[in-house]
């Protein structure tokens, strides 16, 4: 039988449950239960922290809290977002062999740049732009990422339709590095949305879900066919969403930087991201890693990996850390997108570095 994507609209669900379904796609996916697949999605009002990132410095939760915005973790590295009804979510589960692509940075070209042509069909001049965004004038219109689970390829997307720029800065606590590295004064001048470029001539959802899709179908050479969650998707997904992504455990589960209890903190900023490392110390010299916390909106696959790189540096003498981050990363199958061994090497050097 031919290769194609089975096209899903899932319309808005609440936060956690989005994400609940398609951790449930990929595991459908990976045992062969599920063709792959293009889904379109939706949130409510939604702050969505990125699998890595400490969830307090992140997101202003009392805001969060005061307005009935939602808070969710996703499965996906990267940097903390805020979604609505206005915007729309797209997201990708397929084989590596499907593209005939085996790397996560290429692939990310190969669909961001189909992205880009879909969101260029509706009467603007989208552009990819390296690590993973895709921009209208240098304005960001869509942000992106994923990760491999097996060989099965998780990609999320987004399309800025109409939003309320100041709900979002409110919502976020987009650090001031991030805006001083483009030059810019605020969040709400570093996104852009169709509504702004387009007036009332911006298409409605429909449309633009048909132009991405047939962008996809053109890029990937690939039929699109309309489907729908089976009932063993859906089952999964209520279940993920019980036991693990709808608790507030799990979004919790980095939630303030430890630097109140003495750890050290190193940050280190690199064009494809920001790794921020905490170290815990013990021996009467202080001299070995007690404990280590690895937090930051990069991308690495697949993203479990990072507790057994934080595990791996437990009881180390801090002399022995730069060998053992580069041997993790030799001797271990991960792939990282848009950081290196060196970057998280030099956050750990900043966390001990003097003052």
């Amino acid at each position: 039988m031919a290769a194609y994507f089975r096209v899903l609209d899932t319309g808005v669900l609440e936060g956690r449950l989005n994400i609940a379904i398609g951790q449930a796609i990929v595991e459908a996916h990976q045992s062969g239960k599920a063709p792959d697949t293009l889904r379109f999605l939706r949130f409510p009002p939604t702050a969505l922290v990125g699998r890595h990132q400490a969830l307090g410095q992140e997101i202003d939760l009392d805001y969060c809290g005061e307005h009935g915005i939602g808070v969710v973790r996703r499965i996906t590295g990267g940097g903390a977002i805020f979604m609505e009804p206005g915007l729309l979510g797209w997201e990708l589960a397929f084989d590596r062999k499907t593209l005939g692509i085996k790397s996560l940075p290429e692939l990310t070209r190969e669909i961001c740049e189909a992205a880009a042509d879909g969101i260029s069909r509706l009467g603007v001049d989208a552009r990819f732009r390296p690590r993973n965004d895709i921009e209208v004038d240098g304005r960001k219109i869509s942000g992106t990422g994923g990760f491999f689970d097996g060989d099965t390829l998780f990609y999320q997307g987004t399309v800025l339709v109409d939003m309320d720029p100041g709900v979002m800065v409110s919502a976020l606590r987009v650090p001031k590095a991030k805006l001083a590295k483009r030059e810019l004064d605020s969040a709400e001048q570093r996104v852009v949305t169709l509504r702004e470029l387009l007036g009332d001539n911006t298409p409605g959802l429909p449309e633009i879900q048909a132009a991405l899709t047939a962008a996809f179908a053109d890029r990937f050479g690939l039929e699109m066919r309309p489907g729908s969650l089976s009932k063993e998707e859906r089952l999964s997904a209520d279940k993920f969403y019980q036991e693990e992504i709808g608790t507030d455990e799990f979004v919790r589960e980095i939630e303030e930087p430890p630097r109140a209890r003495g750890d050290l903190e190193g940050r280190h900023t690199s064009p494809g991201g920001t790794i921020t490392t905490y170290l815990r110390l013990e021996g009467p010299a202080q001299n070995r890693v007690r404990g280590a916390l690895i937090t930051g909106d990069f991308f690495i696959t697949p993203p479990r990996i990072i507790y057994d790189l934080e595990s791996r540096l437990r009881g180390l003498y801090l002399d022995d850390l730069a060998e053992a981050i580069r041997n993790f990363f030799q001797d271990t199958d991960v792939e990282v997108l848009s950081v290196s061994t060196d970057d998280f090497i030099a956050s750990i050097e900043n966390a001990l570095a003097p003052g």
